[in-house]
């Protein structure tokens, strides 16, 4: 512990990773995660949930969770007051902490911090026909509790004993880099020692699916296979996912002085906002460059020190070709390798930048790149190191991006733990 310095080039405690737990369409195992993606097959598939004709489409592709089983983790009476977004966040959390070991909490302060964009979609959307249909008597006695943005945040917190600060996040499709970073700024500014950090979304309900086909976003590729494919020159749209992932950060120097395996570091946060459009990039990249430059900034390093990036990479014409546009900004020399979880999970609006955080970390650990699934014809516009096969790499920090509606950009830089370097 000694031969580690336990503050960054800036005098603040330093940020480690010591636990990952998500929920995707892939499992609820960070390994078995991780074999998808360097396998590179996407998970999409035809829309299973309901019709899709509901919502004026024949067919549609997306990635969906299923058996899902909450049960080993809350009660049913726990399971009847939460939304599946907050189901999905608490059985997260939990394999979170269960990775991390139990900190102590003589004389510590443990918080939880929680993000969604779209938060309650499965209770707004059940609990309005049940009262045009029924009448007040009908609706759910805990219809405001389900409906709460903060709803995981409270059910973490309560069910792991954590008192400390308990926050909720919402920046759109940034929301699950925005609340790592906002949770590794509470450790870096002394108010606590662990924060479980983390997003989670349940969107693929009829009323969600129906306004993001009205907007445009989502993929109309016959084959749903082959619908998600990141800075491809045929992706058409974005393939819509679910889930949830939570990272347990705690301070440096508590995690070494109780053993605890550090897994990454988080070292480097920025946030901005474009301020030009309510759902389109700017086309320059302007503002998503900034957040960039000011994470990387944020670490202590330069770009060139940057070994790979985790790209938003929602498989969407303007977000797609924006994102290069600023990449291209922020690294003058030219940006390193790119990979997108995108294109095997598909997009989990504001828990993705979460559940990609989780992918970031392990491939750190394997050292390896995963490939940009169903990347196969090059677009010009993009000219990126685009990963389209498994690539070994040496440690290094990974700059994990995510850009959101109304402008959000959102960047963390992720380095190896200190005895990986």
């Amino acid at each position: 512990m000694s031969s580690v310095s336990l503050v960054d080039h800036r005098g603040r405690p330093r940020v480690a990773v010591t636990g990952l737990g998500l929920v995707t369409p892939a499992g609820d195992v960070p390994d078995i995660n991780w074999k998808q993606l360097l396998y590179g097959e996407s998970l999409a598939d035809r829309l299973g949930r309901f019709d899709p004709r509901i919502v004026g489409k024949d067919h549609l592709a997306a990635c969906e969770i299923k058996d899902f089983d909450a049960t080993p983790y809350m009660s049913a009476r726990d399971i009847r007051q939460s939304d599946l977004f907050a189901q999905y966040a608490l059985v997260a959390a939990v394999k979170a902490l269960h990775q991390a070991g139990t900190p102590s909490d003589k004389g510590r302060v443990h918080a939880v911090v929680s993000a969604s964009a779209a938060a309650a979609t499965e209770s707004w959307s059940t609990q309005p026909a049940v009262f045009h249909g029924g009448g007040p008597a009908r609706v759910a006695a805990m219809t405001i509790p389900l409906l709460m943005p903060n709803a995981p945040a409270q059910l973490v917190a309560r069910l792991t004993g954590r008192n400390g600060p308990c926050l909720s996040v919402g920046t759109s499709s940034a929301s699950g880099t925005t609340v790592i970073g906002e949770g590794a700024r509470l450790i870096r500014d002394g108010s606590c020692d662990t924060v479980l950090a983390g997003a989670s979304e349940a969107p693929i309900v009829p009323v969600m699916v129906a306004g993001l086909a009205r907007l445009g976003t989502l993929s109309s590729n016959a084959t749903p296979s082959l619908a998600s494919r990141p800075f491809d020159l045929n992706r058409d749209g974005l393939v819509l996912s679910e889930g949830a992932a939570f990272l347990h950060l705690e301070r440096m120097d508590h995690a070494l002085s109780r053993g605890a395996e550090v897994l990454a570091e988080i070292s480097g946060y920025a946030q901005t906002c474009d301020a030009y459009h309510l759902t389109a990039p700017h086309p320059g990249g302007v503002g998503a460059a900034a957040c960039i430059t000011a994470a990387v900034r944020d670490a202590g390093l330069a770009p060139a020190d940057i070994g790979f990036v985790k790209a938003h990479g929602t498989s969407t014409k303007l977000n797609d070709r924006a994102e290069a546009t600023a990449l291209r900004l922020a690294f003058p020399q030219g940006p390193p390798p790119v990979t997108a979880p995108k294109g095997v999970l598909g997009h989990s609006l504001g828990a993705a930048g979460a559940i990609e955080a989780v992918t970031a970390v392990l491939a750190l650990r394997h050292r390896t790149i995963p490939p940009v699934a169903n990347h196969t014809t090059a677009d010009p516009e993009v000219d990126l190191d685009i990963v389209t096969e498994p690539r070994s790499i040496q440690p290094a920090p990974v700059l994990c991006n995510s850009f959101g509606f109304g402008g959000h950009n959102a960047c963390l830089v992720l380095a190896p733990p200190p005895n990986c370097r």
